[in-house]
């Protein structure tokens, strides 16, 4: 699939119109259902491949938040042969009672995956926790960047941001 095809497949499943409530609080007149596009064999084949073309060099670990994030980082997973971790909202309060799940080591060089991005907050949260274990987030590759100001707040708190798609590229000007 070509670039330009696999945005027009997302498009075609996971872009709803209406009145939606987003999760900075901010309305919005579209919104896009990231479990309509993840739970899409074709589509999370060429998604895994996109991530992978993406990976800095010296990336040694991959990581997806929940619930959003955890198809996605594993798609890459497999297309780039690097292992992932998945990050919990929250720790667990029983078992192992982690937010981390996985192998995650002191001086893993690590590429956050994301769904889609509006103001960055949660994947700027899932930042934290790998840091927190001693690991470096080396870049933040979004899905889709919804252009609503994820790229500048990314970036601003010192992390390289990089999108597969933006709003523009699923055809949507509002």
């Amino acid at each position: 699939m070509t670039h330009h095809s696999i945005a027009q497949r997302i498009a075609e499943v996971a872009l709803l119109r209406g009145q939606f409530t987003l999760r900075s609080g901010r309305t919005s007149s579209y919104y896009l259902d990231k479990y309509l596009f993840s739970t899409q064999p074709d589509i999370l084949i060429e998604l895994g491949k996109l991530f992978a073309e993406r990976l800095p060099q010296g990336t040694t670990k991959l990581a997806g938040a929940e619930l959003g994030g955890i198809p996605l980082v594993s798609a890459a997973s497999m297309a780039s042969g690097l292992p992932c971790v998945f990050i919990r909202n929250q720790k667990k309060d029983y078992g192992t009672a982690k937010q981390l799940e996985g192998k995650l080591e002191a001086g893993d060089k690590v590429v956050l995956v994301e769904d889609v991005c509006t103001t960055g907050g949660q994947v700027l949260e899932a930042a934290k926790v790998i840091e927190a274990e001693g690991a470096q987030v080396v870049a933040i590759v979004g899905t889709i960047d919804r252009q609503e100001g994820a790229r500048e707040n990314i970036e601003s708190a010192g992390y390289v941001f990089d999108a597969l798609f933006t709003k523009a590229d699923l055809g949507i000007d509002e």
